[in-house]
């Protein structure tokens, strides 16, 4: 078995290290690692994706992992490389969140036996006496040494208050009570973390006299440079019930063509051998590969069943896709082009009656959700990008005709590749 800085490595996971000997001997044999996460929305996004990937792949390769969820830090603000400070919220609103993030998480990690953990640090910072805190914690952080960190200098740039200075203190103390109380020996995080993930290692080594490590991700971006997981509609979120999978699906097919190796190689599982056979695709064959790209991180996320039930609605939509035996051996995506509409493309029902007192196209595309606001609507309208069962709408103003719904529905189009439902009742 590869070990797995090696995985992390080849996929394209590891920007910075700590010490790569130290870590690859330490991972010669099962380690326990973590990673944290800020319980600040409802549901985990697509931003995500990446430390909870490498967590994901940690497992895989016979380590423990631990997802820390910021019950504690998520009272204060993190600077971590943040323009503003973050949203504070209320411990109700915190537990609601945790909630939901552990279900998230199961899709992707084994909680059974103790081989992974879900945490929150909110059970021992909420704990600490402030004073013996400074006393015991304090006097090892040297205030020079952490101005010197880039995300303490850009929260300098904006103001930083006194409890987000605090940040880092107690985030490496949440590193230094993991390693005494579940032997974690290793953090990673995004590359904002880096400062915080040094001052964890630093404090383990005064308080314990012994080593530990950290590795940091790149920053994921598009290739156009757009953040991941953001789109015009806002963000792609990990909960069926904010982004549904048919949603989903059609986030991961509409990949940029330069994103596609990248994305296969970070999102999905698939043996690297397979994935860089995108090197030699192209036009119709690497919108094949988007599809394998949609299918498996859809069925990581959601299950088989939503990931096909995505891909018919899909195919049914845009036109068939068949997938040679030779290529993506490894993915479970059907081998046919054969489909039919499902309901997980999203539906709007309205009622007969109103129907029949008059809507008018823009109205339509804008309650559907497929426009932001009635004037983006207009504009879709007049630059001929919204359709209604794949004839162009010509009016902004035009009504909605009840013969439009002879068979109970219509679909929508706005621009190429987003499509709603409308039924009548």
């Amino acid at each position: 078995m590869k070990n797995v800085l090696d995985v992390l490595a080849e996929r394209g996971f590891i920007e910075q290290l700590t010490d790569e000997k130290a870590i690859r001997e330490s991972l010669l044999r099962p380690t326990t690692c973590y990673i944290g996460f800020d319980p600040t929305a409802p549901s985990l996004h697509v931003g995500s994706l990446v430390p909870i990937m490498a967590l994901a792949h940690m497992q895989r390769n016979g380590h423990r992992p631990i997802a820390l969820a910021g019950g504690g830090t998520g009272l204060v603000g993190d600077p971590s490389g943040k323009i503003e400070m973050r949203k504070v919220l209320t411990k109700g609103e915190i537990e609601k969140n945790l909630r939901a993030m552990g279900k998230q998480f199961s899709q992707f990690l084994d909680f059974s036996k103790g081989n992974a953990l879900l945490l929150n640090n909110a059970d021992w910072l909420t704990r600490l006496n402030y004073i013996e805190f400074l006393r015991d914690i304090g006097v090892h952080f040297s205030v020079n040494r952490m101005l010197s960190f880039e995300s303490i200098k850009v929260g300098l740039e904006r103001g930083l208050s006194f409890i987000e200075f605090n940040y880092q203190l107690l985030q490496a103390y949440d590193f230094w009570h993991l390693f005494k109380h579940f032997d974690c020996v290793l953090q990673m995080g995004g590359s904002d973390q880096w400062g915080n993930i040094v001052a964890g290692i630093d404090l383990i080594r005064r308080l314990q006299g012994k080593a530990a490590h950290g590795i940091t991700f790149p920053l994921i971006e598009t290739a156009d440079g757009k953040k991941m997981g953001k789109t015009e509609q806002g963000s792609i979120w990990l909960d069926a019930s904010m982004t549904s999978p048919y949603e989903y699906y059609q986030y991961w097919v509409n990949t940029d063509d330069r994103d596609v190796e990248r994305f296969l190689s970070f999102f999905t599982f698939l043996p690297m051998g397979e994935i860089r056979s995108v090197r030699s695709l192209e036009n119709a064959d690497l919108n094949m590969a988007k599809h394998v790209l949609a299918f498996e991180a859809t069925r990581i996320n959601h299950g088989m069943e939503e990931a096909q039930c995505a891909w018919k609605s899909s195919v049914a939509l845009f036109g068939g896709v068949n997938i040679p035996a030779h290529l993506f051996p490894s993915s479970n995506i059907p081998r046919g082009d054969s489909a039919e509409v499902t309901e997980v493309i999203p539906t709007t029902i309205i009622d007969r009656e109103r129907l029949e007192r008059g809507i008018v196209a823009f109205e339509i595309f804008k309650e559907t959700g497929l426009c932001r606001s009635g004037a983006e609507a207009r504009r879709l309208i007049q630059q001929g990008g919204a359709y209604i069962d794949g004839k162009g709408v010509e009016c902004f103003d035009e009504p909605l005709k009840m013969e439009y719904f002879e068979k109970g529905e219509i679909i929508l189009r706005a621009g190429k590749k987003r499509f709603h439902r409308v039924r009548v009742r």
